[in-house]
């Protein structure tokens, strides 16, 4: 999708419709405070609450979470396990509060190593959820950029090897069709919390063209104050995608 399809301020919006945030930091919050690391990850899964709450006033119609990445699975069994539970609690206790509040949800990354329950219940959340549009809120979970690409790759050359795609007519408009984001808009703005400079494998060809905040708030303590900060700060830049303007 080009910048002039997103809605970006190249067309007269001045803030992001679209932001991608990198939830970090929830484990050394807890462990700051002498809490196990599951304690920051249930104060974080609380947080995600406000922050959607805040985008209609703001105008983001799209946020999009890292919640769990393909490489998050190298943590402690205990850490794993405490994880998914959250998971399968946040989507049961939040399900209907987001249904209510016009938020439509879904999930991105390959649910393969998920277990039974919790795929039952993300599908069931979309479904519940599918006919929402207030907020689109997803959900990036066992998301990572390098296999989303790998993925879609592969779906690409099926239909090639189909006959249902001439290899001649792909381009940079065609791979995007594969990815598990193909109906969202390209990101505007993506938010890493924690101080952590660097974007962890998350939405690598939808950023193309992003702009990206890295910021030392904790994720635990990222407020909606904050949030709002962030999104007046993106619609004072000059986003020229690669051109100058006059």
């Amino acid at each position: 999708m080009s910048p002039k399809d997103q809605g970006t301020d190249e067309t007269g919006r001045r803030g992001p419709r679209h932001v991608a945030i990198i939830m970090d930091g929830n484990g050394r919050w807890a462990q700051a405070r002498g809490r196990p690391r599951l304690f920051g990850h249930h104060a974080g899964a609380k947080r995600v609450r406000e922050i959607v709450e805040a985008c209609p006033d703001l105008g983001v119609e799209y946020l999009t979470i890292f919640a769990f990445s393909t490489e998050n699975w190298k943590r402690t069994q205990v850490e794993v396990a405490g994880l998914m539970s959250l998971f399968r609690r946040y989507i049961t206790k939040e399900a209907r509060a987001l249904r209510d509040e016009g938020v439509r949800v879904r999930f991105i990354g390959d649910r393969v190593r998920l277990d039974d329950k919790l795929i039952r219940l993300m599908d069931e959340l979309e479904e519940m959820t599918a006919g929402n549009a207030r907020v689109h809120l997803t959900i990036a979970l066992n998301y990572g950029g390098r296999d989303e690409v790998a993925r879609a790759t592969k779906r690409l050359a099926q239909d090639v090897a189909d006959g249902r795609l001439d290899p001649a007519s792909v381009d940079e408009e065609t791979l995007p069709k594969y990815l598990d984001t193909f109906v969202l808009p390209d990101p505007d703005l993506v938010i890493r919390t924690s101080g952590e400079a660097r974007i962890s494998n998350f939405l690598l060809w939808q950023s193309a063209y992003a702009e990206y905040e890295f910021i030392d708030t904790l994720w635990p303590d990222f407020s909606p104050d904050i949030f709002a900060g962030l999104v007046r700060s993106y619609g004072a830049r000059d986003r020229r995608f690669g051109g100058v303007k006059a």
